[in-house]
């Protein structure tokens, strides 16, 4: 499934982030960058120990909540890898939203400053740190919708879901959009 928006498009895809041929992917790293389960630990093992090793030398101070930094992709065919820090749901009274928002727009300047033409996001914080679904696909969505509206770039932005409950839940959100 696919949007159009302007010149740039947001596509929906269910399958592996670390699969995907764009220019950069997005990480949903925790605030340490130190790898950990799911999107992390499957983007940390695809793309080898070296990036560890660039995170802990590039940022040893970590990342904070609602922002990212870029490193190299390591073993991985694409450019880059942005590891974006998401918040932990505590109920949507702790600023999650905007949190959520900062941390898709920091990618997408990120890919904006490092050239890139296309990105592929995950869910950001809707595995561990339990975000809803629902939720996060509307806020993530609007989010880089607003953005590819005003700069007219990248020119690809790919939501990478990892089974048919998020990809439902985002092709809801997207639906509701182009409306």
């Amino acid at each position: 499934m696919n949007e159009q928006f302007g010149s740039c498009r947001i596509e929906l895809a269910q399958g592996d982030i670390t699969a995907q041929q764009v220019d950069a992917i997005v990480n949903a790293a925790n605030s340490r960058l130190a790898g950990g389960g799911g999107v992390d630990g499957a983007i940390h093992r695809a793309a080898g120990p070296k990036l560890m090793e660039e995170t802990f030398t590039k940022f040893p101070d970590g990342c904070q909540t609602g922002s990212a930094v870029a490193t190299s992709a390591g073993r991985l065919s694409v450019k880059f890898i942005f590891h974006a820090v998401g918040p932990i749901w505590r109920g949507g009274v702790a600023g999650e939203a905007d949190l959520l928002a900062s941390a898709y727009r920091r990618c997408l300047e990120l890919a904006v400053d490092h050239s890139c033409r296309s990105i592929a996001f995950p869910a950001l914080s809707t595995g561990a740190y339990g975000y809803p679904m629902d939720l996060a696909a509307e806020r993530s969505l609007s989010t880089v919708r607003e953005f590819l509206l005003e700069q007219k770039q990248p020119e690809l932005v790919r939501f990478v879901l990892f089974d048919g409950g998020s990809f439902g839940a985002f092709a809801r959100a997207l639906e509701a959009m182009s409306e």
